[in-house]
């Protein structure tokens, strides 16, 4: 889910309740709702959602295409003025959050198909609400857009062969495979939406507030689908997952800001941190475990699309409350 981030969410780290703060609550809130009762829908009503499978890359496309049209030059330019910083963040993404999927993997012995599913979350890039949660947090909005920014658009050289590392001692892996996918469902969706931005800005201003609901609709449908791809499965495995993502996300916002602190970048920069690393698309992973291992395998990234929103807004709630 990419919200529209006019100048003042990208930069105020007051807490005051503007009406984008109003805004983005909204978001953030609804949001898991409108996950949770799609993966009901997926588990109670399977046979609904036959067939469905093969139009889960689209969807993705959808949402990143929205992505795409809310980018700015200015979240490229913070890329240039702040180098240090965006590269600590894209390090820590890449590094972390991978690592901690295999790890949880190991610990909790997951059998093979859900062992890959939680790696590829964990190899995913930053996920598309963490810009909104990073504001909530009052923390910095500029930061959390460029690593965001940075981490997509360098996910088809990354995300595969960090999932060919990590899970091919589960499951077979077609890293090339992967990488063209990602450029496919991904890069050029993002690329579009900002020509689009960049030739009709004019226009699409009058789009954006309806954006963030498309892309929140569009998931929804995302995790129905692979909920109903293996519901038969979820009802043995859900603890499992559960437990494996609630770990995987925990930590993972604990390592991030971590390393924001350990980076000496300022309380309002490691809580972009923060987010950036333990927030995942956890969209393209469900897309990618789909397409090249199973629906089961995609279970641990249709939770993980809940939990993180959710894990997320109640983190920001408590940051913004002791920032005061």
């Amino acid at each position: 889910m990419r919200t529209e981030r006019p100048d003042h969410l990208r930069n105020d780290t007051t807490g005051n309740d503007t009406t984008g703060d109003r805004s983005a609550r909204r978001a953030v809130t609804v949001f898991p709702i409108l996950v949770l009762a799609a993966g009901a829908l997926g588990l109670l009503l399977p046979g609904s959602l036959t067939g469905w499978s093969e139009s889960v890359p689209y969807l993705l496309g959808v949402v990143m295409f929205c992505m795409g049209i809310t980018m700015t030059p200015e979240d490229f330019r913070g890329v240039v003025k702040r180098p240090w910083a965006v590269a600590l963040g894209l390090v820590a993404h890449y590094v972390i959050m991978p690592g901690l999927g295999w790890a949880v993997a190991h610990l909790l012995d997951l059998p093979p198909q859900l062992a890959a599913g939680v790696i590829l979350v964990g190899c995913a890039p930053s996920g598309t609400a963490s810009n909104v949660v990073t504001y909530l947090a009052r923390g910095d909005v500029a930061l959390s857009v460029s690593v965001a920014t940075v981490s997509t658009l360098v996910a088809p050289l990354v995300t595969p062969p960090l999932t060919l590392l990590l899970a091919g001692e589960y499951l077979p892996v077609d890293a090339g495979s992967m990488v063209a996918d990602i450029l496919k469902t991904v890069l050029a969706p993002v690329l579009a939406g900002l020509a689009v931005r960049l030739l009709a800005g004019r226009y699409v201003e009058r789009a954006l507030p309806a954006l963030p609901w498309l892309s929140a609709l569009t998931i929804s449908v995302i995790v129905a689908v692979v909920v109903a791809g293996s519901a038969d499965a979820i009802k043995s495995a859900a603890g499992l997952v559960f437990v494996a993502v609630v770990l995987h996300n925990g930590l993972g916002l604990a390592l991030g800001y971590g390393a924001g602190r350990l980076g000496r970048l300022g309380e309002p920069a490691s809580r972009a941190m923060a987010f950036e690393v333990g927030m995942q698309n956890s969209g393209l992973a469900a897309s990618l475990a789909t397409a090249h291992f199973s629906p089961l395998a995609a279970l641990p990234a249709a939770v993980f699309s809940v939990w993180h929103n959710v894990s997320g807004a109640v983190t920001a709630a408590w940051l913004s409350r002791r920032g005061r």
